[in-house]
């Protein structure tokens, strides 16, 4: 991989990632149908019944992660916060493309729990979860979810955790805005 196209917290150069590109087109297509909706719980319920596994941007997203890490195109989680198991990379910073989502990715795996990095969403986030090994789940705010979407609420804030396999949690933050002030323990707002 050409050092210069390496992803950092600025994002990934699309030039040189078709695949990535690819997603972040397709993303700006799924953000254009939610940059007015809140994330929260009746948000998730609503992507998990119209934007869950068979729904076509869902399946696209699988199909680009999936082959960007089968085929180590460079791209999708590669640079490790806790060794192989756990590693994020930034696809895209906030643009007018992305409707000022950011869009990341993260890769985790585990067979027992395995809890990541503590942090706070301070707008929510749109979590569509990408199983690599087919009971994989991920640990949103209203429980395990395995295929499918978690949407934490605004001021929200967790343990990214994954059990019982791999998976990649592809994330969408609204202004990129993530905190890693909030402290386990604290209480969570109102309207989880």
């Amino acid at each position: 991989m050409d050092p210069s196209s390496k992803p950092t917290d600025q994002g990934v150069d699309l030039a040189a990632h078709p695949n990535a590109k690819k997603l972040v087109e397709r993303a700006s297509e799924f953000l254009q149908q939610m940059e007015n909706l809140t994330p929260g719980k009746d948000l998730e319920a609503r992507l998990n019944r119209d934007y869950g596994p068979g729904n076509e941007y869902y399946e696209d997203f699988c199909s680009l992660i999936r082959s960007g890490l089968k085929n180590n195109e460079g791209w999708c989680a590669t640079i490790e916060m806790d060794g192989p198991k756990y590693r994020r990379s930034k696809i895209s910073l906030p643009t007018p493309q992305t409707r000022y989502f950011s869009i990341t990715t993260v890769y985790m795996e585990s067979q027992d729990e395995y809890s990541g990095q503590y942090h706070q969403h301070p707008y929510g986030e749109i979590n569509c979860v990408i199983q690599l090994d087919p009971e994989a789940e991920l640990k949103g705010m209203q429980g395990w979810q395995a295929a499918g979407w978690t949407s934490p609420g605004p001021g929200t804030h967790h343990y990214p955790q994954v059990r019982k396999g791999a998976l990649v949690a592809l994330f969408f933050l609204p202004a990129g805005r993530i905190s890693y002030e909030a402290k386990p323990g604290m209480p969570q707002p109102i309207a989880v």
